[in-house]
Formats: C-alpha cells, sequence, structure tokens
C-alpha cells in the first residue's frame, strides 16, 4: 500500500557524495558537513552520520539545540555552531563539547561564563564578517578587542576562525565580490594559529585552492552543487505522495480554487495526496508537473492544502493508489528540487526543507520507490 506522502532518503547517497567531494578537496584540508536545519530536510542524524562515513571530519549546525540532537544520539565528532553564542543554551553546549560562535566581547563573556559554569574550557571559533553583512567582526580594532576579552583567564579557547561568502555561486561580478571577501578574511586572519575555513559548497568547487584548513559543505552533500561541476553528486531525497481518486470530466470544466483552470477537452483527472499543508509550495500550481508510472503528469489549476490534481488523460494505466513521484526518479523521467524551485519561484535549499510535518520519512532501506 503505497504511503500518503512520504520522503525517501537515501543515507548511501549522502556518503557517496561526501566521498566525491573529499576527493575534489586539497587532502590537507578537513572537511566539515553542515546538518543544520535537520540536515537540509534529510534528518540531522542520519546525514551526520552519511558524511562521516564517507569521509567528513567535522559536522557544523545553526543552533545548541540542533548540537545537542547529535550528541544525545551518540555522535561525538566535532560541531560548530553556526550561530552566535546563546546565554540560554551555552552552558549546556560547552558541556557537551559543543563549538560556539564568538565576534563580540559580550559573546565572549557568554562563553567564560558557561565554561566556569560547565567546570571545563568552552572551545570558540571567531566569526569574521568579510562581506555577508550577518555575523562576525569586520576590522582589525574588533578582532582585538575579541581576542582579548577570550585570552582573559583561558577559559574560552579560540581554535578557529571562518568567514562566510555571500556570493560564490554568483556571476563575474560575485567571483570578484568573493575574492575580496577571501583577501579580507585572510588579512584580517593572519598569524592567528588555529582552524580557518571559509570555502562554502560554492567556492570549494570553483576555488579548491582557497580550502585553507577545512571546507564546509552544506547543499553539495545533498545532491545539489550551487555551480557546475563534474563531480556525478546524486540527490538524496525522493518525495512520493499517490493518487487517492480518479475521475472524468468533460470540457469546459473549471478546476480547483480561484477556477484558473478551465478543461479544453474531455480529461482525465488524479487526486494527489499531497498540497501546500505538506511543504508543497502553492506557487507551484499551473506550472509543476509530477511523475506517474514513469511518465509526466501537469498539474492542474492551484494547489489545495491537502492535495492537487493531475492531468492524466494521456496516462491511460494510471490508477487510484499508484505513487506519485513530487521529487525523484520514476523510470527515464526526473523531477528534482531545483525543477520545484524553478517553478515555485524559490531556490533547491528550501525545497527540501519544505516537505516536513506531516510527511513521512523513510530511509531507503526501510523503503523505496512504489513501496
Amino acid at each position: 500500500m503505497t504511503p500518503r506522502n512520504i520522503r525517501i532518503i537515501d543515507p548511501a547517497a549522502i556518503r557517496q557524495n561526501m566521498a566525491l567531494l573529499r576527493e575534489a578537496v586539497p587532502k590537507k584540508a578537513k572537511i566539515m558537513a553542515v546538518v543544520k536545519a535537520d540536515g537540509y530536510g534529510h534528518g540531522a542524524v542520519t546525514a551526520a552520520r552519511a558524511a562521516l562515513a564517507g569521509g567528513a571530519a567535522e559536522l557544523a549546525v545553526a543552533t545548541a539545540e540542533e548540537g545537542l540532537e547529535l550528541r544525545h544520539a551518540g555522535i561525538d565528532a566535532p560541531v560548530l555552531v553556526l550561530g552566535a553564542a546563546d546565554p540560554c543554551t551555552a552552558e549546556e553546549a560547552v558541556r557537551q563539547d559543543l563549538t560556539l560562535t564568538v565576534c563580540s566581547r559580550s559573546m565572549a563573556e557568554t562563553c567564560r561564563i558557561a565554561a566556569e559554569r560547565a567546570g571545563k574550557p568552552a572551545m570558540v571559533h571567531l566569526k569574521v564578517d568579510s562581506g555577508m553583512g550577518r555575523l562576525g567582526v569586520r576590522t582589525p580594532e574588533e578582532r582585538d578587542r575579541v581576542l582579548e576579552a577570550l585570552s582573559a583567564d583561558g577559559s574560552v579557547r579560540l581554535t578557529g576562525a571562518y568567514t562566510h561568502f555571500s556570493d560564490a555561486d554568483g556571476d563575474a561580478e560575485g567571483e570578484r565580490y568573493t575574492e575580496r571577501q577571501f583577501r579580507r578574511f585572510t588579512e584580517l586572519t593572519e598569524g592567528l594559529q588555529v582552524m580557518r575555513h571559509c570555502a562554502n559548497s560554492a567556492a570549494s568547487l570553483r576555488h579548491p585552492e582557497w580550502a585553507l584548513d577545512m571546507v564546509r559543505e552544506g547543499i553539495s552533500l545533498y545532491g545539489y552543487p550551487p555551480v557546475e561541476t563534474g563531480l556525478p553528486l546524486k540527490p538524496c531525497m525522493t518525495w512520493q505522495a499517490k493518487i487517492s481518486y480518479i475521475k472524468e470530466v468533460p470540457a469546459g470544466e473549471d478546476i480547483s480554487y480561484g477556477r484558473t483552470f478551465r478543461t479544453d477537452r474531455p480529461t482525465r483527472i488524479a487526486t494527489v495526496t499531497c498540497g501546500y499543508g505538506d511543504g508543497y509550495h502553492r506557487s507551484a500550481g499551473g506550472k509543476a508537473e509530477v511523475l506517474i508510472r514513469g511518465k509526466r503528469a501537469r498539474i492542474l489549476g492551484r494547489i489545495c492544502m491537502d492535495q492537487m490534481m493531475a492531468d492524466v488523460t494521456d496516462i491511460p494505466e494510471a490508477r487510484e493508489e499508484d505513487p506519485v513521484t513530487l521529487m525523484g526518479e520514476d523510470g527515464q523521467e526526473r523531477i528534482t528540487a531545483e525543477d520545484l524551485a524553478r517553478w515555485s519561484g524559490t531556490i533547491s535549499y528550501e525545497v527540501l526543507l519544505s516537505c516536513g510535518g506531516r510527511v513521512e520519512r523513510k530511509l531507503k532501506t526501510d523503503a523505496g520507490p512504489g513501496k
């Protein structure tokens, strides 16, 4: 029986993607696998374990809570919290050996207090704002004030420094901007005897010479490199629903909310068990396609909260309970997160993160397309 709505995650693909990325990065550099936001929708623990098995040395998350989830699952690899050190979670983060991010004297003080309460030193990385305009020190003076606060009593230990590129996957102008960011970062961190990292997925593929001591692989790990590459990276998530009902309607029938679509021929319509309440973007209505029995079927009209309608007139073999591939492969056809992003007016990152909540998630070893 086909589940109503399911994400099928392939840990072997995550592991293989990491192995390919590992080969593409200079051997002297470590790889940090970014598993924030529930592993970009793939499951943080699943993604972390697969990435480590594929050659990642360290992990990155957005919040201390995300890091604690990894620790509670028994993952003991180094974990960097990319968000600013938070007084609400810093003490437990230090207890669990999470590395925190600092870029101000107040953050350094937060880590000092956490270290005192936890009874152990706090490990931190200094964040540099080289042009992202988000977290980070921007000048030598700001950097020095933070470093002075860190060195006060030794309870807060600086083990790394990093920055983030804002346009590493951009055009020629973006390329020039990223080069300026790289120079600014290396100048502000010159002489620091710590691990330095700046290259994200795009920069690691375009500029492996910028690897420094470590690179951070995020979206590429999940099979969606943000720039062209010869690496055979594979998407790691399949998203499926099913046909719950099929009907035949004559020409001239209005379909879905707002009557934005009207049939121009006798049409066989399949109702599909997925809608924007499941994370499928409403804005894709009238543009998106799904795969049924290895063939493409157009979505008709607006996406509903819990359902959508597909035209199966040219798929006469389609039946109720048939699986419907929203993202993934079926026969010779494929729909990617990038396709869904184009239809929805967004980016692949958001698509991968959107299908959650009541969308069941299973590993490929537990379930596969059509099962």
